[in-house]
Parts: C-alpha cells; structure tokens; sequence
C-alpha cells in the first residue's frame, strides 16, 4: 500500500482483573500506520466512500484518504477556542447521512471569553463545508480550559447524545440549572424531545438526559441493546465506566473513588444513596478517551467488547462486559507508547486509533 508503514506488532496483554485470569490470549494483529501530521486528531467519521474525516483540535478539518494517506484541508471550520483542552472536538455523520448530508461536531466556542462546549452541524461540498449552524451552545461557559467532553452518538431513533464535563467547577455537575458534567438529548434539528427525564421541571435544563459526570470524553450507544456507555476521566484514580440511563445521578463529586491532586484525599465518597455505581473504575487512571462497543465481524471474539483509549497510560484499553459487568480487561498497544485519543470501528470491523502524535493507526486481523 502506498505512503503506508506496516507493522506487524505481537502485543502486550495484560489482565487487569481476576473474574477471568487468563482467559484471553495474546494476539498477532496487523496495526497500519495510516497518517500521520494532523496535530491533535481529536475526533475521527468514516464517510460512505471509504475515506475518513478527521478533526483537529487547534481548529483543522481534514479529509482523509485511508488508502494512500494522502490529506485534503476543509475549508468552512469556524473560530474555536482553542485553549487548554478546548478547540474543534469530535465529529459524527447522522444516522441519515446518505439523505440528509448532515455531519455534527462539537467544538469550545468563544462567548465573551469564555468556552461553552458547543454542537454544531454542516454539510460537505467537495472541500469544504457549507450550511453550518450551531444548533446549541451550552450553558457551560467558564473562563477555564479543561473538561469540554465530548463526544457525540446517535440512538438511531431520532436522537444525538453528546456530553460536557464539568469544566472543572466541581459542584456545578450536581446544578441541573446548568450543563456542567452532563450528558444531553436532542433531536437530530436540536430541539427537545418531550420525552427527555427533566421536561416540564424548572429546577433543570430540558436537554439534560443525566449528570454528575466529571469529564466524559467517550459515548457509544448500542441500537440492538438500547444501551448507552460512557466512559469518563476521575481526578487521581477513579475513571469511570457507566451505563447510561435517563435522569440517573452519576454521583461527580459527591461520589467518587478518586484522590485530590493536592494530597491522598478522597474527593467524596465511594458510593452515595440515590446515585449510580459504575460498572468499572479505574485506579490508578488510564485517561481514557473514546469508546467503542465492538459489533464486527473481523474480530468475533471482540464483540460485546467495550474499547477506549487511555491518553495518560498510553494504551488501546479493552474491557470483557458479561451481564453488563465489566469481567476481564487487556491493555493493547502499550510498547508504542503513544497517547491514544481516539478509536472508531470501521465498516469491515477493523478499528481505527489517533494519537496526540498526530497520527491514525488501522488495527485489523493479522493475515497469518
């Protein structure tokens, strides 16, 4: 394949829990590196033609060919602030992309100053983009620069969810009047479902679907189970995974199995009445960031399998989920030593990893 390097890597595994010591072997894959110089490949879409559209957080859009490597600029990106953890965020195609054209993106937009996690959608017309209309900028703004989200799913019903962290103001997860540490619900235009858990209550916003999230950086929603997952950076310790579900308290920062960053301090308590457990913490933090439940067929014995990467201990992470438990983990990619940022799953049940290098990684079944 042209402008492609090959690797052949035989990974490192590692078990991480004990319900299943052993059960999963290590495996020879096939791992492409596919480009390479896209800064901060924050979000990653897999157009209809194979090619991928991949944003960049200092405020790019570029389009990428997987085959040759080969990248074209988008015109069309508005102004974000790119500040701290904030700039052009993730990217999503709507469920009805073959009809409709319509491609969604959040992104840390400017308001007086401040950051406010924002969704927006357009069109693509050749190269670049066309119709671009914010269809909510949260109420989330804060003159700090970390804990945006966010990442953007479809329920394949008529629905996006797209979360927002906290925007490191802690107690404002817990202030349904705001959008800090929480995960929305919208229709595909931006407007409200009636059906959304806060509608008709004026101590919440309408959009609010749960709360008490830190910083969700990872969404997957699963339309054969009508499941949504998320996966969340704690402070030191203490990532989360969740099953999402409407209304639910996610506990962030009453309930938490993190540390202070000042000292060996406990921020709240491991389990509080009335909010939710995760299905899976993380002690110490991985810094995970994307999510994938793995629905393909390249890797049969992946499915059900949830994937994240893990920016501070710079690995591709897999989870086992049994019973919408978390049973068994394994640590791929750990020797390439890369802040992995992203993954997605491609038509062919191949997955596709970014790198705060700048780079795209295709993982898919080793050919012997």
């Amino acid at each position: 394949m042209k402008l492609i390097s090959k690797l052949f890597v035989l990974l490192i595994l590692t078990s991480a829990m004990t319900t299943h010591a052993g059960s999963v072997n290590d495996k020879k894959l096939q791992i492409d590196k596919v480009a390479d110089g896209l800064g901060i490949p924050w979000g990653m879409a897999i157009l209809p033609d194979g090619t991928m559209l991949v944003t960049q957080r200092e405020g790019k859009l570029s389009l990428l060919d997987l085959d040759s490597g080969n990248k074209t600029s988008i015109s069309g990106v508005p102004k974000v602030k790119a500040v701290g953890q904030g700039g052009f965020l993730d990217v999503a195609l709507s469920p009805d992309y073959a009809e409709s054209g319509w491609i969604y993106f959040t992104y840390s937009k400017d308001v007086d100053g401040q950051g406010a996690t924002t969704l927006a959608r357009a069109k693509l017309n050749g190269d670049a983009l066309s119709d671009w209309n914010d269809l909510l900028v949260t109420q989330s703004r804060t003159s700090k620069g970390q804990h945006y989200g966010s990442r953007i799913v479809f329920d394949q019903q008529g629905h996006l969810f797209f979360s927002i962290g906290d925007r490191g103001e802690r107690d404002r997860a817990q202030n349904l009047n705001n959008h800090n540490g929480t995960i929305l619900r919208l229709k595909l235009d931006g407007s409200v479902p009636q059906d959304n858990p806060f509608v008709g209550d004026n101590n919440a916003l309408p959009e609010i679907w749960s709360y008490g999230h830190r910083n969700p950086q990872g969404l997957f929603y699963n339309a054969e189970t009508q499941q949504l997952w998320g996966i969340e950076h704690g402070p030191r310790g203490g990532d989360e995974i969740n099953l999402i579900e409407a209304g639910k308290n996610y506990g962030w920062p009453e309930a938490s199995h993190g540390k202070e960053y000042y000292a060996p301090v406990s921020v709240g308590k491991k389990e509080v009445e009335g909010m939710e457990n995760p299905v899976k913490v993380y002690i110490p933090s991985i810094a995970p960031s994307g999510l994938v439940q793995y629905q393909g067929d390249a890797f049969p014995e992946w499915q059900g399998d949830l994937f994240t990467g893990a920016l501070a201990l710079q690995h591709l992470n897999r989870v086992k989920i049994e019973d919408n438990q978390a049973v068994d983990e394994v640590r791929y990619l750990r020797t390439m030593n890369k802040r992995i940022r992203d993954v997605i799953e491609s038509p062919e049940g191949w997955l596709y990893v970014s790198t705060d290098d700048g780079e795209i990684y295709r993982i898919q079944p080793a050919a012997n």
